[in-house]
């Protein structure tokens, strides 16, 4: 995913870009601009990787809407957990009740506004 970086902000002049494994945003104040690079990433992801953009799981959305990644939706000033994420960490906790699960999952949930879950879960 080297390659698709470089093109990325080299070739595409994308100021804002996040990406982690195959995950990626690209944030700007322009949708117009947004919709235009899509058939060019589509083309760079499946010439030069033999990748394809999943269908469902392209988005053109407000910040204010948030922002769906990694298991987070990310707002302007705070983030919170997915539901999915938030119902399956739900059903693995009651299956293992072991340290490091709760160890593992208390972790997670102290980088977004969890506080009511870390509290219903993971008492003091």
């Amino acid at each position: 995913m080297n390659e698709f970086d470089r093109f990325v902000k080299h070739d595409l002049k994308v100021k804002h870009y996040i990406r982690y494994a195959d995950d990626f945003v690209f944030l700007a104040d322009d949708k117009n601009w947004l919709e235009q690079l899509i058939p060019k990433v589509r083309e760079f992801l499946n010439d030069m990787l033999y990748l394809e953009l999943h269908p469902q799981k392209l988005f053109l959305k407000t910040l204010a809407s948030g922002v769906d990644f990694l298991g987070w939706v990310h707002f302007p000033d705070h983030r919170v957990l997915r539901t999915a994420s938030k119902r399956r960490m739900l059903r693995r906790l009651a299956i293992s009740q072991s340290r490091e699960t709760i160890t593992s999952y208390d972790g997670l949930l102290r980088h977004g506004n969890t506080k009511r879950l870390q509290k219903l879960y993971f008492p003091v």
